[in-house]
């Protein structure tokens, strides 16, 4: 488990960015965090690193937002809204086989559906100061772990 301090927005996309250049078809990625962590300012970082140009907003509303421009598809996720369940009826399990990248955004609603291998990312404000986070990645899975090495080097 590694983490890492951003000081800024644009830190967390850099880190974001960096991710999004190395990811592969079939990837999931899942953001944990309280609102206004950062999750969706990390999205934006990735989407930028597959070369999307649309502006990424949070699927909070239509739960999925597909973003199809890049190097590869972008199946971002926000789960918050099925936390009494539901989620097995919206074929999930096609986008985490599929073409693209999965971000999941509040993972935590659908552990029982979610594959073995993925990687985890939890992104905690700090007290001391409003633009501070601790971003800790969580790999699940020898490739995910190979993955976050090429990320920190």
């Amino acid at each position: 488990m590694e983490s890492v301090t951003v000081t800024s927005p644009d830190q967390t996309m850099q880190l974001g960015a960096k991710l999004g250049q190395m990811v592969q078809p079939g990837d999931l990625i899942l953001l944990d965090g309280d609102l206004g962590a950062g999750k969706t300012t990390f999205t934006k970082g990735l989407a930028k690193g597959l070369g999307i140009d649309r502006n990424v907003k949070s699927p909070t509303f239509t739960l999925i937002r597909e973003y199809h421009q890049g190097r590869l598809p972008l199946y971002h996720m926000d789960i918050y809204r099925l936390e009494d369940g539901g989620a097995e009826d919206l074929g999930l399990d096609e986008y985490f086989d599929g073409d693209g990248v999965s971000v999941v955004e509040w993972s935590e609603f659908i552990q029982d559906i979610l594959p073995a291998t993925y990687l985890r990312i939890a992104l905690k404000r700090s007290e001391a100061t409003d633009e501070q986070r601790t971003i800790t990645l969580m790999p699940q899975g020898t490739y995910y772990q190979k993955l976050v090495e090429q990320l920190e080097g």
